[in-house]
Order: structure tokens, then sequence, then C-alpha cells
């Protein structure tokens, strides 16, 4: 007879309840500018430990400190502040939008702007970034690109350039490295992945950027892209946004409880760092130091960013059910928007009656979007793309069953 007591299931405990205050002992954070930045061309081994601290740079004064300092210009930062009040100001917006019934469906990203915002800058024209349905930032950090396109695109009215094909937030823009965004999970890295090789063997520049949260590392997918990108040496960086909480789970269950996600990257024998998301400066500099390897021929490098989805999952999601309502007060990483305007002002690049006035004309200019983007239609008034668009665009010619289906469909 066994002496051993009964074996036992371990099922991870959540961090956070409602009602009950979230403890983020589990976050191991790193002092602003005590991690290490390593030479460009460093083995992947060699960037372990990175997989373990915080690459920070901001400290609590908001002074830039240590070996990660980007060094960046002034006026880069000036307008990585505008670009984050725009994406909060948007999805402000278009929450409101949705609550009024003239969209279906909505997710903000509050909370992780800087993440999008400052790897937008970091990256070159005809980069191309298969994101997911919380990097608004990549798009509206861009001078090129429309909000009344992306209101349109949320409203699938008339002048939504997908047709209404997709599903709102989920964003396709070509000429601005876009990839159309797929809701199936993890799609994105290996995708990223495969692009990223095929620039390599065509002789090209243009790097690849994937993007997933922590719940994909689940995936399959996942795994399958890092084994091809470091066979490989595919000029990618690998993006995972760990903003502790997938739908209703905390992040626990993707295994986040008792390692990093970066961890994973340096066990498929890929460069792999741990950064505080919501430092903007940090994300500026450790996306110029992963988007330089990749276009030197130094191979990927996955990077997991901690931040905080401050905002519900989407606006079918209710966070008071699983989770504090102020917990987002309490993360110690802060509001990147506000970390990034005490760095300015400190600097003498800002000020407080600047921030208002900047906030004030942007929510103003998104405004004016919306207004424009309406004269198009909304969900509420019918102005919809035609029948037809549901069965053009899938061949070339549209075979008999389709001119069939689009018959009956208009009987």
């Amino acid at each position: 007879m066994s002496q051993h007591e009964p074996l036992r299931l371990h099922v991870p405990e959540p961090t956070g309840r409602p009602g009950c205050q979230t403890d983020f002992s589990y976050l191991r954070l790193s002092p602003a500018g005590e991690v290490r930045r390593p030479p460009l061309n460093a083995a992947p081994a060699d960037t372990t430990d990175l997989a373990y601290t915080l690459v920070r740079v901001l400290d609590e004064q908001g002074r830039a400190v240590g070996p990660w300092n980007p060094n960046a210009e002034p006026e880069l930062l000036r307008r990585g502040m505008r670009a984050m009040l725009k994406t909060r100001a948007f999805d402000a917006r278009m929450l409101i939008a949705q609550r009024q019934k003239k969209i279906s469906f909505y997710m903000q990203c509050l909370g992780e702007e800087a993440i999008a915002t400052a790897h937008a800058l970091a990256l070159d024209p005809g980069d191309m970034c298969f994101p997911t349905y919380r990097q608004q930032g990549l798009l509206l950090t861009r001078d090129d690109v429309s909000m009344v396109d992306l209101m349109c695109q949320l409203m699938s009215n008339s002048h939504d350039a997908l047709k209404g094909r997709q599903l709102p937030v989920m964003y396709s823009f070509k000429r601005a490295g876009f990839f159309t965004i797929s809701g199936n999970l993890a799609t994105q890295f290996i995708q990223a992945v495969g692009w990223a090789m095929a620039s390599a063997i065509k002789g090209d520049t243009r790097i690849a950027s994937g993007w997933i949260g922590d719940g994909a590392t689940a995936e399959a997918d996942f795994h399958t892209a890092l084994t091809f990108a470091h066979v490989y040496r595919a000029p990618v960086i690998l993006n995972v946004v760990n903003n502790q909480w997938a739908i209703s789970t905390f992040q626990a269950i993707a295994g986040g409880e008792s390692t990093t996600f970066a961890a994973r990257g340096v066990g498929c024998g890929i460069a792999s760092l741990r950064v505080d998301g919501n430092d903007f400066l940090a994300v500026l500099a450790a996306s110029r130091w992963a988007a330089e390897r990749a276009r030197s021929n130094l191979g990927p490098t996955l990077i997991e960013w901690l931040t905080y989805r401050a905002a519900a999952h989407s606006t079918s999601d209710d966070p008071t059910k699983y989770r504090p309502a102020d917990d987002w007060s309490h993360f110690p990483l802060g509001d990147p928007v506000a970390r990034l305007k005490q760095h300015l002002i400190a600097i003498g690049a800002w000020s407080d009656e600047e921030h208002a006035a900047t906030q004030k004309a942007l929510e103003a200019e998104v405004a004016a979007a919306q207004k424009e983007a309406e004269r198009y239609g909304t969900l509420t008034d019918g102005h919809t793309p035609p029948l037809e668009t549901m069965f053009e665009d899938v061949y070339k010619e549209m075979p008999p069953h389709l001119h069939d289906q689009l018959r009956q469909a208009r009987a």
C-alpha cells in the first residue's frame, strides 16, 4: 500500500476578486535603470536574465535613468504624448458610441497606450505589424491614417473600406503596415514569422512585428511561431502584451504565476526582454533594440510588455464581476500618460496647461471625425454596404453557385 498522499490537481488561485484588492507581488519588479542593456549582437542565451527582470527607464521622479534611456528628442516624446492622448480620447468616444448603439462592439486599450504608440515610433515605413484587437495605437500614432476611416469600419457603414465584413475593431490597413486583425488567438505570431521569412528570402529590409496577449501564449500557434522564428532567424519582433487579464481569467491560467512569459522565448533560443509597458521611454528603447536586431540579420526578439488592462475586456464584459473596481489605481506601474507627462514637465518640454489644451483639442478632433463618419451611417440607421458585397471579392469572377446564392438572397 502506498504511503503517499492522494494526488491533487493544482488550480491557480486568482490574483484578484471582487471587493478584494489584487496582490501584485508576483510581478517581480526591478528598480528603474538597474537592468543592463546587452549589445545588439548578444546571443539569445545571454539575455536569460532579462527575461526575469524588468527593463525600466523612468524613475518615480520622472527622470530617465540607466542604460536603456533612449535619449529621445523632446519633440518625439511630445509626439508620443499626443498619440497616447489621441488614442485615449478615441477610445472614450467610441465606448460612448457603442452605448448609444451606433456601433455593436468595442474594445478599449485604456492603460496600455504606451506600448503601441512607442512601438510605432520605432518602426520604419514598410514594416508590417500583425496586431490583435488592442493595438489601435499603432494606427492612431500615424498622421496618414484617418480616424474617419477607422470609425466607418466600426460602424460598418457605406464608407467602410472592409464593406462590413469584419467585426468592429478588427481593422485592416495595408498601406499603413497593419495586417487584417483575426479574432482567432495567436494566428498573428505565425503570420508575422512567415511574412518576416518571406522578406528575408526576397532580400528585403523590412521586418515584421507580431502581437498577442498573455492568454494566447497557451495556444499551439505561439510555440510553432517561436520554433520557426528561432530555426530560420526570422527578422521579427514577437510582442506578448501581459495586461494581467484575459476576458475574466487572470494571467496565472496561462502560466504566468510561476515564471515569466518572456522566459518562454529564451527556452526556444530567442533573445527575450521583459519590459515595463507603462514606461513610454522603456517601450521605445526596447522596440528600437529589437527592430535594429531584426534588421541587422541578428534574429528575432520576444518582448513581454508588462501592463494592466484598466477597462473591461470589451463592451460585452463586466470586470467588476472578477476584480475590484479600483484595481488599476493600485497597479504599481501606474498610468503611462501620467508618467510621460511627469517626465516631459521635468525636462521643460511640457506643462499642465499644454497638457490640458492638447487634451481638449484632441477630444474636439475626435468628435469632429465621429460627426463626419456618422454622415455615412451608423448601426441604427441602415446605411450598410449593399447586399452584393457579401458575394463580391471572393473570386476574380463570381462563379455560378455564388450567383445562385445572391439571387436567392435578393428574393
